[in-house]
């Protein structure tokens, strides 16, 4: 396995060279954002997971935080960036992860979609298991090998894996997969994850790029679950979606729904806290979408029947 290419030879690759004036923008986020978030105590509840699998053509879908996603179909289960940790470094997370990691259901399969910290957390994944093992972006198969596993798959770009009733697809993005500044030859993307009918789109991390248009002629998504926070990045790179972006991937996928993550659990962008979330329901409401971005709060699953979707409780 390479070890020192100095880069992917992907058009979506961001890079990792800070754009100018990120000392200033530096100062502002350990000054203003992580030191007025260090003291604060964190909100949420951590919640039970509802064990019971929803009906026969629908999906449940829970936000455990940031990235991480409990996605539950009649017949298989999945779990998406699990990460239950308190601190990344000197980044304290702000709310409680919604669900208990030592009462999770075993799931059928664990999907990692690239190797940055808040993403592949190797003390989550330490202690969650599958049936089918755990499914990783190209070159990222050795950083997992070792967390107990017993199986570990590498996908490329719309690489197909089937398992059973659950069809998993690696899709794009434009970010980049790099875990420490040297390793650059990590790949990086989202999943399509399909079973009982219901497709769901998990986008991992990811500016805007064109390649939301192909994925979506590709396939039909029910569920988009895409990034809206981190967008005011202290290194000042393209590398997240604001949510104004965010809501234009949502269109040119042309999803029923969509989900938005990657905010408000750990502050990684110079942006208010609150911004985001207040940013992506005026654009919605701009453009008569508001029924059609589903918030969700941290352990409480929606379940997706055809083209509607209800509440569930915290367990």
């Amino acid at each position: 396995m390479p070890r020192n290419n100095p880069k992917p030879e992907r058009q979506n690759y961001s890079g990792v060279k800070p754009r100018r004036g990120w000392v200033k923008r530096n100062i502002h986020f350990f000054g203003k954002v992580i030191a007025s978030e260090f003291f604060k105590r964190r909100k949420g509840s951590t919640n039970a997971p509802e064990l019971k699998s929803p009906p026969t053509g629908t999906a449940r879908v829970t936000w455990i935080g940031h990235a991480s996603f409990l996605l539950q179909f009649a017949e298989t289960s999945v779990l998406v960036d699990p990460n239950w940790a308190l601190w990344h470094g000197f980044v304290k997370r702000q709310r409680q992860p919604g669900l208990d990691i030592k009462l999770l259901p075993f799931v059928d399969l664990v999907l990692v979609s690239h190797a940055h910290f808040d993403h592949m957390h190797k003390k989550s994944l330490k202690i969650v298991d599958s049936r089918e093992g755990i499914v990783v972006p190209q070159s990222n198969g050795a950083l997992v090998k070792k967390l107990g596993f017993n199986r570990v798959i590498e996908m490329g770009i719309w690489d197909q894996l089937r398992f059973g009733e659950l069809e998993v697809i690696h899709t794009p993005c434009h970010h980049w997969g790099a875990r420490y500044i040297h390793d650059t030859h990590r790949d990086y993307g989202g999943y399509i994850v399909r079973s009982g009918g219901i497709t769901i789109f998990h986008c991992g991390d990811s500016a805007y790029f064109e390649g939301f248009n192909e994925i979506g002629e590709r396939h039909h998504i029910d569920i988009a679950i895409l990034p809206i926070g981190a967008y005011n990045t202290p290194s000042g790179r393209d590398v997240h979606m604001n949510p104004e972006e965010a809501v234009q991937a949502f269109l040119e996928l042309g999803a029923e729904f969509m989900i938005p993550m990657h905010y408000r659990t750990f502050p990684l962008g110079n942006e208010p806290v609150d911004e985001p979330e207040q940013r992506l329901m005026a654009e919605a409401k701009r453009l008569n979408l508001e029924d059609r971005i589903i918030i969700l709060d941290e352990g409480v699953g929606i379940e997706l029947e055809g083209l509607e979707y209800r509440q569930g409780t915290r367990g």
